[in-house]
């Protein structure tokens, strides 16, 4: 769900985080504190992004681990990728944290801030003035039989903001999966792999296997075939609220990944259990935020070069 609030109350207690490891690292850091400070917020730092930084004690109220500032701070600035992005807010939503990213990646569909905007969008942020979105989320099991046992028992457990993808891996042949909504067979797909994606992310894997586009408003989850086998396997739209089974009938080698950062080998007769997470994650933007001028830039969806490379205006009497 997209809100766009009056002003709330200021955010007091900001978490900085970075993508450990990160070359220049600590300029853009620097930089937010700064901003952050001049705001009337008091910044504390994660701590590998302040080792990786270079950043001393002084240079900030607080330098914590993860698990610490999650009990202490309302704000997390993420300073990366939307990949960066999308590792905070899993263990972030949990604790209703609100999120908001500064983008140093390439695409960044999530971190909608570049580095060179944060003097002028980040303090309207922090004295409450920005667009909220509560992200769904997906809770992604595997149940494994044990040897001459029939009951299946769980070997991995981990949430997804983008997807959960069932893929085939090094090996040279499709597997085959069976698939079942709320206990309604669906299909034995027969494919590369099987994405099954939140509306966030709808613009990532899954766009580039032919997924359609969901708006971050919609309450679904898209299943989406990687090269199938069956020209008539297509992806499909489900409520959020439904629950996905996918049973591997055979797909040796095969894994799954949720975020691409948690991973775990899969094996024949292995029951994926995919359903709608407890928890959302609060994304935040600042009130110039437009999803639509977003998507046109990111994917360069077309605009007409008479006018200079702008939308045809709209008539005056269907002006929205």
């Amino acid at each position: 769900m997209t809100v766009m609030k009056p002003a709330q109350t200021p955010f007091q207690h900001i978490g900085l985080f970075g993508r450990p490891e990160t070359e220049g690292l600590g300029a853009p850091i620097r930089r937010i504190i700064a901003t952050a400070r001049q705001a009337g917020a008091k910044v504390a730092v994660e701590s590998k992004t302040a080792a990786s930084a270079g950043l001393s004690s002084q240079e900030a109220d607080s330098i914590a681990d993860l698990e610490s500032l999650s009990q202490t701070i309302d704000l997390a600035v993420i300073l990366g990728g939307d990949g960066t992005l999308l590792g905070i807010a899993r263990q972030l939503a949990p604790c209703g944290v609100a999120l908001i990213g500064v983008n140093q990646g390439r695409l960044g569909f999530m971190t909608d801030l570049d580095i060179s905007q944060v003097d002028s969008e980040l303090p309207a942020v922090i004295q409450g003035h920005y667009i909220e979105e509560r992200r769904s989320t997906l809770q992604v099991s595997v149940m494994r039989k044990a040897q001459h046992q029939t009951a299946r028992h769980a070997v991995f457990d981990a949430p997804a903001l983008n997807d959960a993808v069932i893929s085939r891996g090094a090996i040279s042949r499709m597997v085959e999966l069976d698939i079942f909504v709320d206990g309604h067979y669906l299909q034995t797909l027969r494919a590369d792999g099987l994405i099954i994606s939140t509306p966030t992310g709808s613009t990532a894997y899954s766009l580039s296997a032919l997924g359609s586009v969901l708006h971050p408003g919609l309450a679904g989850i898209t299943l989406v075939p990687v090269a199938p086998q069956a020209l008539s396997s297509r992806p499909i739209v489900l409520p959020e609220t439904v629950e996905v089974h996918v049973v591997i009938n055979d797909g040796a080698g095969t894994s799954l990944h949720c975020d691409m950062q948690a991973l775990t080998a899969l094996e024949d007769g292995d029951k994926i259990v995919i359903r709608h997470g407890a928890h959302r994650a609060r994304l935040l933007h600042p009130k110039s935020y437009d999803y639509f001028e977003m998507l046109r830039r990111k994917l360069h969806w077309g605009a007409n070069p008479i006018f200079g490379g702008r939308p045809d205006p709209m008539p005056p009497n269907e002006q929205p």
